[in-house]
């Protein structure tokens, strides 16, 4: 078997099982680059570090997943459409195959380490979806031959028949390519995280026509939703520490608000309202007093008009800075 013109893509997370794929194939004699698909819920910073590691060359693909509101195959534990969103990535993957000459596309995923997106049931109907085949080296001897392996463009003998989340195997893997640096286990996706899932479930009660602009906010501060007039929600998003304000203040955009102390330090609070108000210039720019409670006790069930929200906003943002506890304070509102 000549390899020397065989090309591959693989799926490329940054994630250990995804570089011993690519190290697998390039055992064979295969060129390999990496594609990586970022999206409001991913990114592919791992993924760049870990590819300059092995000297990989990374494809970057931007995917807007908006196919979470309502997945055909249903959520994993949390809000995660992983086969949906695997058989859309393997899609592009092999569209993007077939436009730039390589064979095939393989990811490394390992059969059984995700109950429900990783059984052969599911691998099968992620195949099905994406209209492409995908060679899985670490567990390919587990699964039905591919084509690829067919038409012995791979050593079906030479991949693996890894199987369950034991990582045994890997660390003899990592032995034999000594791999000296490499990234623990961890999702990167953030619709596995339930704070977060809860939060999007949330906006897509409220609003179910977000966008991933307002996605990308539930990201910095604590999430509260008021009520304005026919029973439309304002998002306010109040920052937590430093990090969170300054990203606040960076991806805020025209028409929200942002309201902070005059007088001292705290938190930097971001108002969004839904698309049916955004465009309403009902509220100018300006300082308003508030009264600091002890103790938050705010009714988020009840309609407000605009004074009461932006008040109630105001009080938000003071009563996250503790030391304004128990006294007046002025708030700087101002609108993008």
């Amino acid at each position: 078997m000549n390899n020397k013109k065989i090309k591959s893509l693989v799926l490329f997370s940054g994630g250990l099982d995804s570089i011993l794929a690519v190290l697998i194939l390039r055992e064979q004699g295969i060129e390999v680059k990496g594609v990586c698909f970022k999206s409001c819920f991913f990114d592919c910073k791992k993924a760049k570090i870990e590819a300059k590691k092995i000297n990989l060359k990374l494809y970057i693909i931007e995917e807007h997943l908006n196919l979470i509101k309502n997945p055909p195959h249903g959520y994993g534990k949390h809000l995660n459409p992983c086969i949906d969103c695997h058989a859309l990535m393997i899609k592009r993957a092999g569209e993007l195959a077939q436009e730039k000459g390589y064979n095939f596309v393989a990811t490394g995923e390992v059969l059984g380490q995700r109950p429900f997106s990783q059984n052969k049931i599911a691998l099968k109907k992620v195949k099905e979806l994406a209209g492409f085949d995908v060679l899985r080296p670490l567990s390919a001897k587990l699964l039905p031959e591919t084509e690829v392996e067919k038409k012995r463009l791979v050593d079906r003998d030479k991949l693996l028949d890894i199987r369950g989340r034991n990582r045994q195997k890997q660390q003899e893997l990592i032995k034999k390519y000594n791999i000296i640096d490499y990234p623990s286990p961890a999702g990167g996706c953030l619709l596995t995280d339930p704070s977060f899932s809860n939060r999007l479930k949330k906006m897509f009660e409220f609003w179910p026509d977000c966008t991933k602009d307002d996605i990308e906010l539930l990201k910095y501060g604590r999430v509260f939703w008021l009520i304005i007039k026919d029973n439309l929600r304002v998002l306010v998003m109040v920052g937590r520490d430093k990090k969170d304000n300054d990203n606040l203040e960076k991806i805020s955009k025209k028409g929200d608000f942002v309201l902070k102390l005059k007088e001292t330090t705290g938190p930097t609070t971001l108002l969004r309202f839904p698309k049916e108000l955004i465009d309403n210039t009902f509220y100018k720019n300006k300082v308003i007093e508030v009264f600091v409670p002890e103790k938050l006790d705010i009714d988020t069930s009840k309609p407000k008009d605009v004074e009461q929200l932006f008040y109630t906003a105001a009080i938000l943002t003071a009563f996250y800075a503790p030391k304004m506890r128990g006294q007046k304070t002025k708030i700087e509102i101002s609108r993008k």
